[in-house]
């Protein structure tokens, strides 16, 4: 019955040339408010991540200020780009390279499992946008296919 029900659901024209640019702004704008929240939340953010068990690790790895600035520029920047359709690919790799450690150091702590398990779908969607790029309406120029000619 629900595979009926689901065979039977219809596919809407218009939906299949506008989708790819719905799915690169959406997925776009939780880097862009999340990166400006790096900047405009400095503080709480860092207050954050010195209550993570790993924040050890963390400063291990550089200052976490510095790191702080650093993934919320890459967020907003790359953010945007993403959204235009411009550099996508790189745009998607840059994005998934900063949110693993992030993801890694925050949210792999008690009681963050929603936060951690949205983390893990957008590194779903930014596989997605790697491997078959922009799609339609982007700047750029070349279109990728799935088989990546």
């Amino acid at each position: 019955m629900l595979r009926r029900l689901n065979d039977s659901l219809p596919r809407p024209v218009w939906l299949g040339w506008t989708v790819d640019p719905i799915f690169r702004v959406l997925t776009s704008l939780i880097f862009i408010i999340g990166g400006l929240g790096h900047f405009g939340q400095h503080q709480e953010m860092l207050a954050r991540m010195e209550e993570s068990p790993w924040h050890g690790l963390v400063v291990r790895i550089g200052d976490p200020s510095i790191l702080l600035w650093l993934s919320g520029g890459i967020f907003v920047v790359f953010g945007i780009t993403l959204a235009l359709g411009l550099l996508t690919r790189l745009s998607a790799l840059l994005l998934f390279v900063t949110l693993v450690p992030i993801t890694i150091a925050i949210h792999v702590a008690p009681g963050h499992v929603g936060p951690l398990f949205k983390n893990i779908a957008i590194l779903g969607a930014l596989l997605l946008l790697y491997v078959r790029g922009p799609g339609t309406f982007a700047l750029d120029r070349k279109q990728t296919s799935p088989k990546g000619s």
